[in-house]
């Protein structure tokens, strides 16, 4: 069974899973264990919810891993993990993961962004930086925005809080010139969330759907932590004592 985490990213994740894939909401923590426990063989993590929730924890990708599941993320909450675990086995994909594992991106706050609930469609209220700056870079490309202008826009929606980065708050802050056009950057958005979202959907079709064999180069630490996460989710007595 092949699982994938997601939601603002790809709000019509079911249309694009179709009957390969299973599709469940943004990761929080201990989801990734359930999906191992439910029989996962391979799972793709591309949204997850922080701030008033416990996020997807790393440790619980590695104990995936130590069972041959496949892991790979992409895009948003994907992408940070799949950098931070990639020494140990998890695979990332995408323009956004690259810019995490080469530190061209730092920021978790790069890929956050505000949306509406799963009932409306997650749709967003915000602009992820990730996807301003590949705008930025896309009408720089064209010639439609100067160097200089890109990287000032860029500077200004930083400087932002992510649930406060709206085009109207960016373009407000940057006091635009005449030379540049706002709906310009509006019409010309370049997603790169879900341009990497569907790689990723791609990866996870040609992937064979069975365990492999477990990493040689590591072992899995059941730490005191572990135990107690697992005593905190609805497991069974047998699977609890992993």
């Amino acid at each position: 069974m092949k699982i994938v985490f997601v939601g603002p990213t790809a709000p019509d994740a079911a249309k694009l899973a179709g009957d390969a894939l299973v599709v469940r909401p943004p990761a929080t923590q201990g989801d990734i264990l359930r999906a191992v426990y439910d029989g996962a063989t391979v799972i793709g993590l591309i949204d997850g919810n922080f701030e008033y929730v416990a996020s997807v924890w790393h440790k619980e990708i590695l104990f995936a891993l130590s069972q041959g599941v496949s892991v790979v993320g992409a895009a948003s909450m994907g992408a940070l993990r799949a950098a931070e675990c990639a020494a140990f086995g998890m695979v990332g994909i995408g323009e956004i993961f690259r810019q995490y594992i080469a530190d061209e991106a730092t920021d978790d706050s790069e890929v956050a962004l505000l949306h509406a609930p799963a009932e409306l469609g997650y749709a967003a209220l915000t602009v992820p930086l990730v996807n301003l700056r590949a705008t930025l870079r896309h009408l720089a490309k064209q010639n439609r925005l100067t160097a200089s202008d890109a990287a000032y826009i860029a500077a200004v929606a930083e400087g932002l809080f992510y649930k406060e980065r709206t085009w109207n708050a960016i373009l407000s802050r940057a006091g635009l010139s005449p030379r540049i056009d706002a709906a310009m950057l509006r019409t010309e958005y370049v997603d790169q969330k879900r341009i990497d979202a569907l790689e990723l959907f791609e990866a996870l079709r040609r992937m064979p759907a069975e365990r492999c064999a477990p990493p040689q180069d590591w072992t899995f630490n059941a730490t005191s932590l572990w135990a107690t996460m697992l005593g905190q989710l609805p497991l069974s007595n047998e699977k609890a004592d992993v």
